[in-house]
């Protein structure tokens, strides 16, 4: 399949990328400059260099394409007016097509739940609150075989968020939690939810959603616990008071607050995807 891919040097980007070209997909991947051009024809694709803002190039490339994974997003205040761009021409290209469109939310728009599934209602936070309507409009385009995958907290080869918990705060000795650490984090491996995504867009029916996660839904207090250790700081952990939360990591902390259980088996039910890398807490291990 003639594959059009956004995203395709970020952290989840660069995993889907490489398994699409190791099933024998041909990418075309937006990048935006000339380093990271190459590094995607490095590995097998064809880069184009340009920009998402630019709706006529994306209207160019969704079109030429036999089907369209969109995971880029700026990640700064410009994301929801770029992704809505970005969306808006890639429908347009492919309506009535029957093409497949697999794009991207997060499980954080679900707000915190003990048991959340792809029919839980949405209660986003304010930071991921754009991607909702966008979806939306996303699963209901004419003609397009869409799907919507919302990936749950990533992990897997030094990336993602566990980032942010090594950059916490130390405070006698201890790494600071992320809160209080009684909430629960949602996590998948990010090349378990390549696969997810491949899956989806080779076998998904039109209007399908799927929540990207491995089962695994450890606690922050687990989390940093792992990272401690892994540091060199023999597991000791501390409690952060949600005010203090909320004033190092703003919006971000505030999705961080959420506490989130899901379990992601409508993929494996509709696709047959089988999460197979480690959890998060077998990631972190040294």
């Amino acid at each position: 399949m003639r594959v059009f891919l956004t995203g395709g040097t970020g952290y989840i980007g660069t995993a889907v990328l490489g398994r699409l070209i190791s099933e024998g997909h041909q990418v075309t991947a937006l990048v935006r400059d000339p380093g990271k051009a190459e590094a995607v024809r490095a590995k097998g694709a064809d880069p184009v260099i340009g920009d998402l803002a630019d709706g006529a190039t994306v209207h160019r490339l969704a079109g030429a394409a036999d089907g369209v994974i969109h995971l880029a997003s700026p990640g700064d205040g410009s994301s929801a007016r770029i992704d809505d761009t970005a969306a808006t021409h890639i429908i347009a290209a492919l309506k009535g097509s029957d093409r497949p469109y697999v794009h991207t939310t997060g499980v954080w728009v679900h707000g915190s739940g003990a048991a959340i599934t792809e029919t839980s209602p949405m209660n986003p936070p304010r930071l991921t609150a754009w991607r909702v309507p966008i979806a939306e409009r996303v699963l209901s385009a004419p003609g397009v075989r869409s799907v919507v995958v919302a990936p749950a907290v990533v992990h897997g080869h030094g990336g993602g968020l566990l980032d942010v918990v090594a950059a916490g705060p130390r405070t006698g000795g201890a790494l600071t939690m992320i809160g209080h650490g009684d909430q629960h984090w949602s996590t998948v491996h990010v090349d378990d939810l390549a696969a997810l995504y491949v899956r989806a867009l080779e076998k998904a029916p039109a209007g399908s959603y799927f929540i990207g996660a491995s089962g695994a839904n450890p606690t922050v207090r687990e989390i940093t616990e792992a990272v401690s250790r892994a540091i060199g700081l023999s597991g000791r952990v501390a409690p952060e008071p949600v005010v203090q939360t909320l004033e190092r990591l703003g919006l971000l902390g505030e999705a961080l607050l959420l506490d989130q259980q899901a379990t992601g088996d409508a993929a494996r039910r509709t696709l047959g995807w089988a999460p197979e890398h480690p959890t998060i807490l077998e990631d972190i291990a040294p």
